[in-house]
């Protein structure tokens, strides 16, 4: 049995069980699992309709939603090829991917997504709204999927980030999630313990994301009740009405989390402010912490840790955090609150996954083993190269691209990292990312940019520049002061070597944006987009240094 016909066998088997919610303030709408297998079916008498082909794309453009995971499962069981889109992405870059895969239809959340991708191409493919799709009737095989899938057949194509080039559509394999699911059901197992628990999930990250679809499926695999975020500016209510025992996230929000408690306590001052700072203090003496560290440590848990684990919900076991590294900081305050937070490692092209944190023995700063069947090494250069089950088969209409990341059964994630005796890896950096100075010193940024925008309250984006420079300089972007920048380069600098010392700054006035092109969809910063928009101003950088 693939992954698909085992989550339409669980939906079919409890039909009146709530495994879909969409969270609207502190009220829900649910689905149950016959609701949604009904959904599914209207969506596949839909798809017939059209006369769709086995193997024909289809594009899916609309917010997270009970009908996108309809509209999903519909696509895949109708032997159809799902193409995910950011709903929030750009008109132009969108259209820029559908003309590469060639979508034979375009399913869209409303009619705003639709006419927005007919504006930026008059040759699109049909458009039609969910309420188009939905209210088809439903077909009467809507409890299984229509074609037998093999291993080999693809089942959706993923657009990559595209950080510094042209996005690329990664070709994603039934064989693939059948590998995928079982193994995050596996880690979850470890961390609920109870194999009769219902998990309780809450989810904001959109479906589009390899890892966010994993999630989505992997929660259909076992008893779950899944919440859907409606409302990205009202997360925290979201969060405290679902009660969640899990959710997935992304480092930005974990990071925006700590500072707004650390800004909160800074702001009250009294006895609340010195009670955390001794607790931090005591915290970092590890095991060598003194009786009196242990009772700071406990009084912080009732009067301050115990306010912030509370607006994260009763139930909470744990956070997931993937996308990018965790600064080792912002873990190590979960912690110290009584919230572990397990790191996931992986790319799209890998199934999104290669490495998870093993719930009983985290370890600050890395991001687990390898999961069961994949096989993790590092190349002469650092970089990490991985092989097994989940590695795609290769991008959508690339044989030259695939074929360079593609390597005697090697998959070359372009990523550094290290690795420990005990198999727990650690990622640096992107290979490509590299700053190599004139004086041949590599540098890896991600590091240093972190640790400089962690010091800086206010900043949104650092990004290091100095390829072929000799020195390195930051464009920084949110609201710093240059005085605020000065401060925290001169106490980043203090503590590193002379040639990773950064020498100059520029506070940028234009935001880095999705929507201007220059963060891909899931926030990362578009490096070669960054450095052509702002020349004039990295170029003054180093003329000011030289006059």
């Amino acid at each position: 049995m693939n992954f698909l016909e085992n989550i339409f066998q669980r939906l079919a088997q409890d039909p009146g069980r709530v495994v879909l919610r969409e969270v609207r303030g502190a009220s829900f709408t649910t689905a149950s699992a016959g609701e949604l297998l009904s959904s599914i079916g209207a969506a596949r008498a839909f798809l017939r309709s059209r006369r769709l082909k086995p193997g024909d794309r289809c594009a899916l453009l609309a917010h997270n939603s009970i009908r996108w995971v309809a509209m999903d499962l519909a696509i895949l069981a109708e032997g159809l090829i799902a193409v995910p889109l950011y709903a929030r992405q750009a008109p132009a870059e969108l259209a820029g991917m559908m003309k590469d895969c060639s979508p034979a239809l375009l399913c869209c959340g409303d009619a705003a997504l639709r006419d927005a991708i007919a504006s930026a191409w008059p040759g699109a493919p049909p458009g039609v709204t969910f309420d188009e799709i939905f209210s088809a009737g439903r077909v009467e095989a809507g409890d299984s999927p229509a074609h037998p899938l093999q291993d080999a057949y693809p089942v959706a194509i993923i657009y990559t980030s595209g950080t510094s080039g042209e996005p690329k559509g990664v070709i994603l394999k039934v064989g693939n999630l059948n590998h995928m699911v079982p193994c995050t059901l596996g880690r979850l197992d470890l961390l609920m313990g109870d194999p009769g628990h219902t998990d309780r999930i809450f989810h904001y990250l959109p479906f589009c994301f390899a890892g966010s679809w994993i999630l989505m499926l992997t929660a259909l695999s076992r008893a779950s009740v899944l919440t859907l975020s409606t409302d990205l500016t009202q997360l925290a209510d979201e969060i405290q009405a679902s009660q969640p025992d899990y959710f997935l996230n992304v480092p930005a929000l974990l990071e925006r989390i700590r500072g707004g408690v650390e800004d909160q306590l800074q702001k009250r001052g009294g006895m609340a402010l010195g009670l955390y700072r001794r607790a931090k203090q005591a915290w970092a003496r590890g095991q060598s912490a003194s009786f009196a560290d242990h009772i700071w440590l406990a009084l912080a848990s009732s009067v301050v840790f115990s306010a912030v684990r509370s607006k994260l919900g009763p139930n909470l076991r744990a956070l997931i955090c993937g996308s990018a590294p965790l600064a080792v900081e912002t873990q190590e305050f979960f912690r110290m609150i009584g919230i572990p937070v397990l790191q996931v490692y992986g790319l799209t092209e890998t199934t999104a996954i290669c490495t998870m944190d093993d719930p009983r023995r985290v370890e600050p700063g890395r991001v687990g083993p390898a999961i069961a069947g994949v096989e993790m090494k590092l190349a002469e250069s650092g970089e990490i190269l991985v092989r097994g089950p989940s590695i795609f088969p290769g991008y959508w209409n690339r044989p030259e691209q695939t074929a360079s990341v593609l390597q005697d059964g090697w998959f070359l994630t372009g990523d550094q990292g290290e690795v420990d005796e005990r198999g727990n890896w650690r990622i640096i950096g992107r290979v490509k990312n590299l700053l190599i100075l004139n004086s041949g010193h590599n540098i890896a940024p991600e590091p240093l940019e972190d640790k400089l925008l962690h010091s800086l309250p206010g900043a949104q984006q650092v990004m290091l520049v100095g390829n072929g420079k000799s020195y390195l300089a930051a464009l920084v972007t949110g609201k710093v002061t240059r005085e605020a920048v000065a401060a925290a380069l001169e106490k980043l600098n203090a503590d590193l070597p002379h040639y990773r010392r950064v020498h100059a700054f520029q506070v940028l006035e234009e935001p880095v944006t999705i929507e201007n092109g220059l963060l891909t969809a899931n926030g990362k910063l578009k490096r070669d987009a960054i450095a052509a928009r702002f020349r004039g101003d990295i170029e003054s950088l180093y003329a000011a240094k030289q006059a």
